[in-house]
């Protein structure tokens, strides 16, 4: 005969707990340790590093174990798959090493990874995990490295020292032969400029343009450039702007004092009967000489050179006094 089995009041009084009451006791059985894991912190999130010396991933850890920790570290970088770098049981490096790093890895104890002669292919987002055999939960964190070739001096590059005002497009431009991820800035006088109607910078900042030339630009000009582990700034150079009316006078005076020169060494020499040179000659270096007088306003140094070159070659072939008159006749 088959007897059956009475439910005890052990298991009907189980049976009896609400399910939330359940749920809650799960919780607290999780928080007082009986299901434990790895909590992994870092006093930095972001560590800045030279090219060739070395870098500090530092990280601590606790565990409720005492036995010792599996570390593995990682490096990700955008639209790539994660590289493992390092893999060690405590300080104990497994596996063989990736070639890029041999010599170069160092596990400490808690979990803190050393890099030494750090290449710019170092840089990016690394992940460590540290996991211990009787914990349920692995710890992980992340740390971003940048790692940066130092800013060598810049220094300024510009066409003259010196500018006639109202001048179009005068541009100074900032330069230096070493440094990755280069930020630019200017300083006119001492003073942070930024982009305005007339003074204008490129979109990388490296080139500031005047677009017009004043007065008020007449001033010390600096550039500053910096990455995330240097800032150097160039020696200070100074802009000369000269107003048009004083370079008037400047060469109306001289160009007055050529023109007299000129006039006297002629008059001295003996008149001979005919002319060396033909009336279309004649014309052609005299629309010349009045080409070079008009450049003494608004000059351009080749025309104005060729035309004084004129003057002079007009001069020596003018010999005879009835040359003199034919050629004031045609001004």
């Amino acid at each position: 005969m088959k007897v059956e089995r009475k439910p005890s009041s052990r298991d009907s009084s189980f049976a009896d707990i609400p399910p939330l009451l359940k749920l809650l006791g799960l919780l607290v059985f999780v928080l007082s340790g009986a299901v434990s894991g790895v909590n992994v912190t870092s006093q930095t999130q972001v560590v800045r590093g030279t090219v060739g010396k070395e870098a500090l991933l530092s990280v601590s850890y606790s565990s409720s174990s005492t036995d010792k920790p599996v570390v593995k570290w990682q490096l990700k970088k955008d639209k790539v798959k994660p590289i493992t770098v390092v893999q060690s049981i405590g300080t104990d490096i497994i596996g063989n090493l990736r070639p890029e790093y041999r010599n170069r890895i160092l596990v400490f104890e808690n979990g803190s990874l050393l890099l030494h002669n750090l290449q710019l292919s170092d840089e990016g987002v690394y992940e460590v995990e540290i996991s211990i055999t009787d914990d349920t939960f692995t710890g992980e964190h992340y740390i971003q490295l940048t790692v940066d070739v130092p800013i060598s001096k810049p220094y300024i590059q510009m066409m003259a020292s010196s500018v006639l005002e109202y001048s179009e497009h005068f541009n100074l431009h900032c330069s230096h032969d070493n440094g990755t991820k280069p930020i630019y800035s200017w300083l006119k006088g001492g003073k942070v400029l930024t982009n305005d109607s007339r003074l204008l910078l490129s979109h990388d900042q490296k080139v500031l343009t005047i677009s017009r030339v004043l007065m008020s630009d007449d001033d010390i000009y600096t550039c500053t450039v910096e990455n995330p582990i240097s800032n150097m700034k160039s020696i200070p150079v100074r802009l000369t702007v000269y107003r048009r009316s004083s370079l008037y006078i400047i060469l109306s005076t001289g160009g007055i004092f050529l023109l007299i020169t000129l006039v006297t060494v002629c008059a001295c020499w003996k008149p001979s009967k005919s002319t060396d040179l033909s009336p279309k000659e004649l014309l052609c270096m005299w629309s010349k000489v009045k080409m070079a007088m008009m450049l003494m306003l608004y000059p351009n140094h080749l025309h104005l050179v060729e035309g004084v070159l004129c003057l002079f070659t007009f001069s020596m072939k003018m010999r005879a006094w009835s040359d003199w008159k034919n050629a004031l006749a045609m001004l």
